[in-house]
């Protein structure tokens, strides 16, 4: 029988996957890095055999074979459904005794705090919330994008911005700066020229996202459209942020919101300001903050919370990754 570990630590994004094999004490044994974890594109069982590749790389570097516990903290494990079915995937490969799978944003939340209690808002490609208690309550969303009421995230950011500057040079918008800044990203004359070659995909869609920082520019050079566009944005994030706390009856007192993903990471100056102006007047006892470290981390965390593993072990781990 081979040598097992306290916690398999796995955060799977949409576009990598982060694993980490840490022992009861807090000691990082070993880590691996892999591409993107998808279900929904590739099945569950594909996508799940594509994480044993990463696993199997950070359990050769520790040394060890299986760990006590799977702390999985899964991209598009929106729905309980969805991660009833995930957790089942993963026992049945053997890699620890018992699995938990929460959607990645939970990773984003323990990461930024030093006990399993506050919010998080996560704008990456999509927008999403969650929040945690001690005790175990949880708040969330499903984070399925307008069919469940979100608005915003980069690929959303991208489109409103395209609706916005297309509206403005046909004449059935008013003008923004964006007409012309978005077609000429790549190096085109017009929307319509723009338009065209989205639509028949000269341009590749998965290109739409680099529209965002430059919608963020445009905002930055004062453009009304821009402006507001960014400013709709500070709404949602808050919006959902003063929800999940009053689920969790921590609106009315001190408690962290966590800011997470690259678009909130990257600070661009007034939708920081606008997040904590906003949050201010909603829930004036919040204490923004912005989470850089790696996700991964707070997987990790979340497995040594399971494990009831000593504060020491908590502060070993965090020290590992935050170094």
């Amino acid at each position: 029988m081979g040598l097992t570990a306290s916690v398999l630590a796995i955060d799977a994004g949409n576009s990598k996957t982060d694993v980490a094999v840490v022992a009861g004490d807090g000691e990082v044994l070993g880590t691996a890095r892999g591409g993107g974890f998808r279900p929904p594109v590739v099945g569950v069982e594909t996508a799940v055999d594509a994480l044993g590749e990463v696993i199997g790389q950070a359990f050769a570097r520790a040394g060890v074979t299986a760990a006590d516990h799977v702390s999985a903290c899964l991209a598009n494990a929106d729905l309980p459904v969805e991660e009833e079915q995930l957790a089942a995937a993963l026992r049945a490969r053997g890699w620890g005794t018992t699995v938990e799978v929460r959607n990645d944003t939970f990773a984003i939340l323990r990461a930024g705090v030093s006990a399993p209690r506050g919010v998080a808002v996560v704008c990456g490609a999509g927008i999403n919330c969650v929040g945690m208690r001690p005790d175990g309550r949880t708040a969330r969303f499903p984070a399925l994008g307008r069919i469940s009421g979100d608005w915003g995230g980069g690929w959303g950011l991208a489109d409103e911005a395209l609706w916005w500057a297309a509206r403005a040079e046909d004449g059935r918008g008013g003008p923004t700066e964006l007409a012309r800044a978005l077609p000429a990203h790549f190096g085109l004359d017009s929307m319509y020229a723009l338009i065209e070659a989205l639509h028949l995909e000269h341009i590749e869609h998965g290109r739409r996202h680099e529209l965002t920082p430059v919608l963020f520019a445009t905002a930055g050079q004062g453009d009304p459209v821009a402006r507001a566009i960014v400013d709709r944005l500070a709404e949602e994030v808050v919006v959902m942020a003063a929800v999940a706390l009053t689920r969790l009856e921590l609106l009315d007192e001190e408690a962290p919101v966590l800011l997470g993903g690259s678009i909130l990471a990257a600070r661009h100056p007034q939708l920081d300001d606008r997040v904590r102006e906003l949050l201010t007047a909603r829930a004036p006892k919040a204490v923004p903050q912005v989470v850089t470290a790696r996700p991964v981390l707070g997987a990790a965390l979340l497995g040594l919370d399971h494990e009831r593993a000593a504060g020491r072990a908590h502060a070993r781990v965090r020290a590992h990754f935050e170094r």
